[in-house]
């Protein structure tokens, strides 16, 4: 019996990586936070190292700058993991002739985005491969208007082979071109 429908689900911010780089964000920030104050109440706020020695301007306020910034940064990324921006699922459906693609956004009237996909307006589905210091693939979704969708967020990094196998397998399904580009 073939399947009639396959549904991949996409992980979202909820990733091991981005619980890392959060806390280390807040954590560092916070230390330089810290610090920076310190250096202007000529107080030691951090119980282990002594920054009353550390002058305000121009080192201080520097220190206080990034923390606010690392802690900033830190807080938005913890929203992100909070609210788990970037999940759903890429669903293909024999059975209705159609390709779903739903993510959840931001908070809001329009959080949870929805697009839709008749198999008729689909050209292809590329395969791309970008090589180098920071390597991407993906599986792009060409229409025949000329719009191509992506259908991973960008930081999900599969194998080489893995993405290849998984391209083939839904270029069959829909029973549409597969192409290749090598960035």
């Amino acid at each position: 019996m073939k399947k009639m429908i396959i549904r991949e689900e996409i992980k979202g911010a909820r990733n091991v990586g981005s619980i890392l780089t959060t806390m280390i964000l807040i954590l560092a920030g916070s230390g330089f936070f810290l610090a920076g104050l310190s250096s202007y109440l000529q107080i030691s706020l951090l119980p282990f190292t002594d920054t009353k020695s550390i002058v305000f301007i121009p080192q201080g306020i520097a220190m206080l700058f990034y923390g606010t910034g690392a802690i900033g940064i830190g807080i938005y990324l913890l929203l992100t993991i909070i609210w788990n921006l970037g999940s759903g699922y890429n669903e293909f459906s024999k059975e209705e002739n159609v390709v779903r693609i739903v993510r959840i956004g931001f908070p809001g009237p329009n959080q949870t985005l929805f697009f839709s996909y008749d198999f008729q307006n689909i050209q292809s589905l590329r395969l791309t491969l970008k090589q180098g210091l920071n390597p991407r693939t993906n599986i792009i979704l060409s229409l025949k208007d000329k719009r191509e969708i992506p259908l991973f967020p960008p930081q999900f990094l599969l194998e080489p082979t893995k993405i290849e196998k998984k391209a083939i397998e839904l270029a069959k399904f829909l029973n549409v071109p597969l192409e290749s580009s090598i960035l």
